[in-house]
């Protein structure tokens, strides 16, 4: 099955990891053990990566549209309001979702501990940004995948991503389940990374198509 993703966006499939060289940017990788193999009964747990880019401040965000209509580039949204927004997957998948960062949660340095990155990763703290698809179209999205979500600092420069492949307890993630037509809803994460304790992630940004990197839609 294949998926256009970017070196911001990389989720599990439902028949199989899929990674990304990331190209531009730093690349952090490191193995979560094997052992864990879950309610799946999967036999190991791929690797999982990190990457860094070059941060930019977030323009100015104008505030959600009144009337419920589709996001327009630059809105801004309260954690928990759900943005309609148009979707598309590779290049047949099209249709339309209501996307909504429901929390950005802190976590520990420590959760990071299972993924084997060591240095890499020393002195940064995770945080959780964990959002819902819900179907608001008529098309089956069945195993697309939502990414593109990224988290932001206070400052509203970028905080670092870190795509997993595999499964991370702490920060769940998969491709639309089987039958994901109109009305079925499904939640998400995604991994963002604070430079130090003393730094917090306090937004989120989607720029999946139609929307752009520096250019899509907000919640705070």
């Amino acid at each position: 099955m294949g998926e256009t993703v970017s070196s911001f966006g990389v989720r599990r499939t439902a028949y199989g990891a899929i990674g990304l060289a990331v190209t531009g940017a730093l690349a952090l990788t490191g193995c979560q053990n094997g052992d864990d193999n879950g309610a799946s009964g999967k036999a190991s747990t791929p690797p999982a990566t990190g990457s860094t880019a070059p941060t930019h401040s977030a323009p100015p965000n104008a505030p959600a549209p009144a009337g419920g209509g589709t996001a327009k580039a630059g809105q801004s949204f309260k954690i928990g309001e759900a943005a309609q927004i148009p979707f598309s997957y590779g290049s047949t998948t099209k249709g339309t979702i209501a996307l909504t960062v429901t929390s950005i949660d802190q976590g520990q340095p420590g959760d990071l501990a299972p993924l084997k990155m060591g240095d890499q990763v020393k002195g940064k703290v995770p945080y959780y940004i964990r959002y819902s698809i819900k179907n608001t179209g008529t098309t089956d999205l069945a195993y697309a995948s939502v990414g593109h979500i990224k988290g932001l600092l206070g400052d509203g420069t970028e905080a670092q991503d870190l795509m997993v492949i595999g499964t991370f307890d702490k920060c769940p993630s998969d491709s639309l389940s089987k039958g994901f037509t109109n009305g079925h809803t499904q939640t998400g994460c995604a991994v963002a990374l604070a430079p130090s304790a003393a730094t917090k992630v306090t937004s989120a940004e989607y720029w999946g198509d139609p929307y752009t990197l520096g250019q899509g839609i907000y919640w705070k």
